[in-house]
């Protein structure tokens, strides 16, 4: 965060009003082109190495020239009214397409003939293209209505006299003073909680995907809240009071400089946008970055901007909360509960922690993390108190190399990460005032940390932070009904601890330009040498950093029903003791990532590849599970229920001579049952046959499951997808086995498109198979059209593709990497079946923005593609077809600042 610019004089001079007004112009449309040609001249002056005071005075000074020039046409000089400028206008600050408020105030209700100048004077406002709002109202309803309503007694206190009665303003101000309305304790409790509502409204954090600069945590209205709240509680204005107990230097320097930095950024939003838009926007962000001087290197331009964006949003909250906390304490007419002695330097009382004398951190460093020790074993503390905070971000600095070094301090941050009450809340609080970073160098680093995609809900550091807590969450037992298999299997881990480690340091290596898992294991690794970890245990906590996404990447991008896949994910993991560790920490990773990634479908392949690798560990890995028994037992099962519906087992045998080894392999017996009476009782002659299975029998967590059997043709794969498209729905997973007879048997495990699931009326799916029959009849491959997002709009997503060969499995891989949008998989899908090749499964992965797909690929004769020049082809063509529905190569025009 760099310091305040200087208050640098504009290049480029700003018009006079004068020089638009003319005889033959309407006053109002010339003030229209001057305050068009004002705009211009300060969007031209604006830079960020700029001062933004002055262009906001400017802007200020314009809208004055033009509201008195309009006041004195048509209503004059000498009148009993007086025009008013309140809110951000009365300040005196006005960013280029604010709202100008204004209030016509009279003592007593306007005769006919002032009504009629006042109603001509609000007209011509309006032709000046301003967005006015105003009031006409006599003293009388203005008491009336300020002492009902805190938000216009609010904008009164901001008030300036532009034209009129000048001995209006004064009696106003007289009128609403704290000894006749909203003394200061009521004024601050409304102010609160209004401030509440509005971080409610934007979901607590200041670390919003697209945060809105003037009203989310930390923004601009909260530095006016506190301003306010000066005004009311001490009659001055921030700048005014110089009083070191209650704002010090060094936060008076840093509202100050928060405040430029959002002012600017602000600023720029406008001009760019040419509206009132204070929605910092995924394009916005890219311009602004752009504006900034900033450019791509081990992180992009857009996230080394919005890093600095949400490290003031930080800051400015945080000393949002500690002033609102000394106000109240200040103002507080409650008595002080009894004090509490700690030991000498610390003491509790009415719940906060606080220190005992100024010199506690100075004196003894170690204080500094023993704080959050005392706090964390004391459930009866549950919060700082102002002043202490205020020690602790002063002597943050305090904590260098020769801190870290001690073992008194390591001792103690071991302690941090061991308390019995609230310690993700001691870390949070850690990182708030400045002392985890400083401790963990590499964490502050992360701090305000975005990654440009719609994927990561969260900062890196804000991530972290979700993920241990959700490792503590799986210890509590009302955590079971969400996380069933995580909770059991967390609280019976030998040392939850090397748990926490391994989440705090599993991403801690991003924004350095490598592999983020091994920089975090290298930085893992050096922890536990520093602070005493056991080798076993060190080897552990390096093991689970560095391969914390593979359980996830097998679960989502691997054929889990394969036992091939099983050993070979179970060789990888070795013991049951780090498969439990893996399995927690994966958990609390995806459902920290994004709040709606977590669901019913990515929990049971979780649980899936969980249980199938505790088998395999537990028969030994020398005695691996084998695919012929597997499929002898499948076979049997599936025979043992078909046999009461009547089949002979010389029957089913006959009838499943023409199935491939992987049809047994990858279903289930009750799911091969359903599929095989079915199959007998149809006729492919009258069409395809579709079955749809209700979400609760599903054995993919909520997903639907459709079953179809039709004649194997060309395109049969993407008709079904684009009928899908029609529908709305996602597929998650899909199994393609084709017949020996020349049939295709598909089963697609489908949500709704926003990840829900479906609803199990029998309508519903009777729609569903009503739909792939028609599109599978149809002459004619359809694909959906639909509104592609804006937010996806925002991302240029180059498409990849990527051939393997699947030694295992005797197939070829494809992994596709591109934006997400309705039509996808049709369209693939028809690409590959110009080529006669054909896909035998699916793994489907939407993350946020874009998608990564992986499929199993056959050639006609259902071997491996190994034709090179046919896989440079099928490149070529996948990539100009999927590459031309998002519309690569072209780019959206740079609005200019």
């Amino acid at each position: 965060m760099k310091p305040s610019p200087s208050e640098r004089s504009s290049n480029t001079p700003l018009p006079e009003f004068g020089d638009f007004l003319t005889d033959e112009v309407n006053p109002a449309l010339a003030a229209r082109h001057f305050l068009q040609a004002a705009k211009d001249s300060l969007a031209a002056n604006f830079h960020p190495s700029r001062a933004i005071a002055p262009l906001l005075r400017q802007t200020s000074d314009a809208v004055d020239a033009v509201l008195t020039q309009l006041w004195s046409e048509y209503v004059g000089i000498d009148t009993d009214t007086a025009l008013i400028a309140v809110g951000g206008y009365g300040r005196g600050e006005l960013f280029p397409h604010s709202d100008i408020d204004v209030l016509l105030l009279t003592r007593t209700p306007p005769s006919a003939d002032t009504a009629a100048k006042l109603e001509r004077f609000v007209t011509s406002l309006w032709d000046t293209g301003l967005q006015i709002g105003h009031s006409v109202r006599t003293l009388a309803e203005c008491e009336a209505l300020a002492k009902e309503d805190l938000t216009i007694v609010t904008t009164m206190m901001e008030s300036r006299h532009l034209e009129g009665d000048p001995t209006l303003k004064g009696a106003l101000e007289t009128l609403i003073e704290p000894s006749r309305m909203w003394p200061p304790n009521a004024f601050i409790r409304g102010k609160l909680g209004e401030q509440q509502s509005r971080h409610d409204r934007y979901s607590n954090t200041e670390y919003a995907l697209e945060p809105n600069i003037k009203s989310s945590p930390g923004g601009l209205r909260d530095l006016q809240v506190i301003e306010w709240i000066t005004l009311r509680c001490f009659g001055a204005g921030l700048s005014e009071i110089d009083e070191p107990d209650f704002l010090s230097e060094a936060e008076r320097d840093q509202l100050r400089n928060g405040q430029e930095f959002l002012s600017q950024v602000r600023f720029a939003l406008h001009t760019m946008t040419g509206r009132a838009d204070d929605r910092l926007l995924f394009d916005h962000q890219k311009k602004l970055a752009t504006a900034w001087d900033m450019s791509d290197g081990d992180t992009l331009a857009v996230e080394q901007f919005m890093q600095v964006y949400y490290r003031w949003m930080l800051t400015l909250s945080q000393l949002n909360e500690l002033l609102i906390e000394v106000f109240e304490h200040r103002l507080s007419d409650a008595p002080e509960s009894a004090i509490r002695v700690i030991d000498d330097d610390f003491e509790v009382s009415d719940s906060r922690i606080r220190a005992r004398h100024d010199a506690v951190f100075r004196d003894n460093p170690s204080n500094l993390l023993r704080l959050f020790v005392l706090i964390g074993n004391d459930s009866l503390v549950d919060r700082i108190e102002p002043n202490t905070q205020r020690l602790l971000r002063r002597d943050a600095p305090l904590i260098d190399e020769s801190f870290r070094a001690s073992q008194v301090n390591r001792d103690l941050f071991m302690q941090v990460i061991g308390v019995p009450h609230n310690m993700t809340k001691q870390l949070r609080r850690m990182s708030r005032h400045g002392v985890l970073g400083r401790y963990l160098p590499a964490f502050g680093s992360i701090i305000g940390q975005m990654q440009f995609d719609l994927f990561h809900a969260y900062t890196v550091d804000a991530h972290t932070t979700e993920v241990i807590a959700n490792t503590r969450r799986f210890m509590r037992a009302d955590y079971t009904d969400r996380f069933p298999v995580s909770t059991r299997i967390a609280r019976r881990l030998r040392d939850p601890r090397l748990l926490y480690i391994a989440a705090l340091f599993h991403d801690i290596g991003k924004g350095r330009g490598g592999d983020h898992s091994e920089l975090g294991a290298v930085d893992a690794e050096q922890f536990c040498a520093d602070h005493g970890v056991s080798k076993p245990d060190t080897e552990l906590i390096v093991w689970l950093v560095k391969n914390h996404l593979l359980m996830s990447h097998i679960a989502q991008r691997r054929d889990i029903s394969d036992p091939e896949e099983i050993q070979r994910f179970a060789e990888i993991v070795v013991t049951e003791e780090r498969l439990d560790y893996l399995y927690t920490l994966t958990v609390a990773d995806i459902a920290g990532t994004n709040p709606e990634l977590w669901n019913a479908w990515r929990s049971s392949l979780m649980r899936q590849l969980y249980t199938e690798t505790r088998r395999a560990l537990n028969r030994g890995l020398e005695n691996p599970l084998n695919r012929d028994e597997v499929i002898r037992t499948t076979k049997r099962a599936a025979a043992e229920s078909l046999e009461y519906r009547g089949f002979l087992e010389d029957e089913l045998t006959q009838f499943w001579a023409a199935r491939g080894e992987d049809y047994f392999l990858r279903e289930r017996a009750e799911d091969i049952a359903w599929h095989t009476e079915a199959i007998a009782d149809h006729d492919l002659q009258q069409g395809a046959l579709v079955l749809v299975k209700q979400a609760g029998e599903s054995p993919i967590g909520n997903a639907t499951q459709i079953f179809v059997h039709t004649r194997d043709e060309p395109n049969t794969f993407a008709r079904i997808c684009a009928a899908l498209d029609t529908l709305d729905l996602s597929i998650h997973d899909a199994r393609i086995y084709s017949d020996a007879d020349g049939s295709t048997l598909d089963t697609f495990f489908v949500l709704k498109s926003d990840g829900a699931s479906l609803d199990s009326h029998p309508d519903t799916f009777s729609e569903i198979e009503d739909r792939i029959r028609q599109h599978l009849s149809q002459a004619a491959l359809k694909t959906v059209s639909r509104h592609t997002p804006r937010t996806v709009k925002a991302f240029s997503i180059p498409t990849t593709v990527r051939f393997a060969q699947d030694e295992s499995g005797g197939l070829t891989t494809l992994e596709v990497a591109t934006a997400d949008r309705p039509g996808l998989l049709a369209r693939l899908g028809s690409v590959l079946s110009r080529y006669e090749v054909s896909i035998q499964g699916a793994k489907i992965q939407t993350l946020g923005e874009r998608v990564e797909d992986l499929f199993f690929l056959a050639d006609a004769a259902g071997g491996p593609l190994e034709n090179d020049t046919l896989l440079a082809q099928l490149e070529q063509d996948l990539v100009a077809e999927l590459g031309a529905v998002q519309g690569e190569g072209t780019s959206a025009v740079d609005l200019q600042i």
